[in-house]
C-alpha cells in the first residue's frame, strides 16, 4: 500500500536495482535478493537476502541499499531486514547430488606438510561462526587426523535408520575413518576400497541440511581426489600452499587436477605465510612470503588469503580446540574468518553462473 507521500514499490525497486553485487557484477534486484517491500507513510521496509551468511561485502551492500532508498523523495526511514540463503551450484553432467547438501568444497594440497587439515577445520568452524550450517568429511582415509583437531577423537559411531550419525563439535558435523578403526591400526587399502569409503561417507551419513560440506582431502592428486570428483558435483576446490618454491610447484599440480576434472577452482590460500613473535611483535617470513599470491596472479586464480604460522593454531589442533572456535579475536582466527568469507563469495559466484 502506498503511503501519504505516494512512495511506490516500483520506486523502491528501481532505486535498489542500481545496487550491484561487487562479486557477481549483477544488480541485487535481478539476482532476486530483494523481497517483501512494504511502505508505511514515509517508512520503507524490505528484505535483503544475501547468497551466503558469510558474505564479505554484507555491510557495504546494506549501507548502499539504505542510502539508495533514503534518496527517494518523502522517505524518512528505512527498515532493512537482512538474511541469507546459501546459493547452490547447478550440477554438471549426470552426477548425483547429495540430498540436503548445497555445496561441497574440496580442500587439497599438492604435497603434505602444508597445514591442509588445519585450514580445512578452521575454515569449517569459521563458516559456522558466520551463520552457515557446516559439515567436515575427512577423506584422508589412510591417514585420518581431523577428529583429533576437531576434538571428537573418541566418538563411537551410531546408526539411525541405516544411516551413520556424524560426530559434532564446535558447530561442525564430522565423519572420518578414524571412528571405525583402532587408533594404532593402519588402513592399507587399494583404490577401489578408498572409492567405496568416500562414497559411503557422502551418501550413508545423516548430514541433515548443510550449506557447506568441507572435504579434507589427502595430499596429492590420487585415488581419493578422483573418487570424490566422480561421486558427486563439487562447488569448487580450495588449494592450500605455503610460500616455499616446492609447495608452489605442487600447488600448480593441484590446480591442473581441478581444471582437468572440470571442478571450479575457488582459489589459493597461503598457509604459514609469516610468523609474528609473541614477545616483540616482530614479523619473520620463515618460509619466504607472497609466493601464493604471486602464483595466483600468474595463473589468474583468486588469492583468498594469508594464514600466519602461529603456535596457538598448532596447540588448538593438538587439543581439539580450533583457535577459530576458542579465541575468535585472535589474529589467526580473524585470518581464518576472512578466508571463510572469501571462499563463500567464490562459491556464490560459481553457483550463480551458468553451468
Amino acid at each position: 500500500m502506498n503511503g501519504k507521500n505516494n512512495i511506490t514499490v516500483d520506486q523502491v525497486m528501481s532505486q535498489l536495482s542500481s545496487v550491484m553485487d561487487p562479486d557477481l557484477h549483477v544488480d541485487i534486484v535481478k539476482l532476486g535478493m530483494i523481497s517483501d517491500v512494504k511502505i508505511d507513510g514515509s517508512k520503507v521496509h524490505f528484505k535483503l537476502t544475501l547468497t551466503t551468511p558469510a558474505c564479505p561485502v554484507k555491510e557495504k551492500i546494506e549501507a548502499e541499499c539504505k542510502e539508495k532508498v533514503l534518496a527517494i523523495p518523502g522517505v524518512s526511514d528505512v527498515d532493512l531486514e537482512s538474511t541469507a540463503s546459501v546459493a547452490k551450484r547447478v550440477g554438471v553432467g549426470n552426477k548425483e547430488d547429495i540430498a540436503g547438501i548445497k555445496n561441497i568444497i574440496a580442500v587439497t594440497s599438492g604435497k603434505g606438510g602444508v597445514g591442509k587439515t588445519t585450514v580445512a577445520i578452521n575454515l569449517a568452524v569459521a563458516l559456522n561462526k558466520l551463520g552457515a550450517k557446516v559439515g567436515l568429511l575427512d577423506a584422508d582415509i589412510t591417514g585420518p587426523n581431523a577428529p583429533i583437531m576437531l576434538g571428537v577423537e573418541g566418538y563411537e559411531p551410531q546408526a539411525k535408520d541405516n544411516r551413520i550419525l556424524p560426530a559434532e563439535n564446535h558447530g561442525v558435523k564430522c565423519i572420518s575413518m578414524a571412528f571405525f578403526v583402532a587408533k594404532d591400526t593402519p588402513v592399507i587399502w587399494r583404490g577401489p576400497m578408498l572409492d567405496k569409503a568416500i562414497r559411503q561417507f557422502l551418501r550413508d551419513v545423516e548430514w541433515g541440511e548443510l550449506d557447506y560440506l568441507i572435504v579434507d582431502m589427502p595430499p596429492g592428486t590420487g585415488d581419493a581426489q578422483l573418487s570424490l570428483v566422480q561421486a558427486t558435483n563439487l562447488a569448487g576446490g580450495l588449494i592450500v600452499t605455503t610460500p616455499q618454491d616446492v609447495a608452489l610447484l605442487d600447488g600448480r599440480k593441484g590446480l591442473a587436477m581441478f581444471q582437468q576434472m572440470q571442478v571450479p577452482v575457488l582459489g589459493f590460500v597461503e598457509n604459514m605465510s609469516y610468523f609474528v613473535c609473541p614477545h616483540c611483535d616482530g614479523r619473520s617470513e620463515i618460509f619466504s612470503h607472497g609466493g601464493g599470491r604471486k602464483l595466483a596472479e600468474e595463473l589468474n586464480i583468486p588469492f583468498l588469503g594469508e594464514i600466519p604460522l602461529d603456535s596457538s593454531v598448532r596447540a588448538g589442533g593438538d587439543t581439539g580446540k580450533p583457535i577459530t572456535a576458542c579465541d575468535p579475536s585472535h589474529p589467526s582466527s580473524k585470518a581464518f574468518i576472512e578466508l571463510a568469507k572469501q571462499v563463500a563469495a567464490q562459491v556464490s559466484i560459481f553457483a550463480l553462473q551458468p553451468a
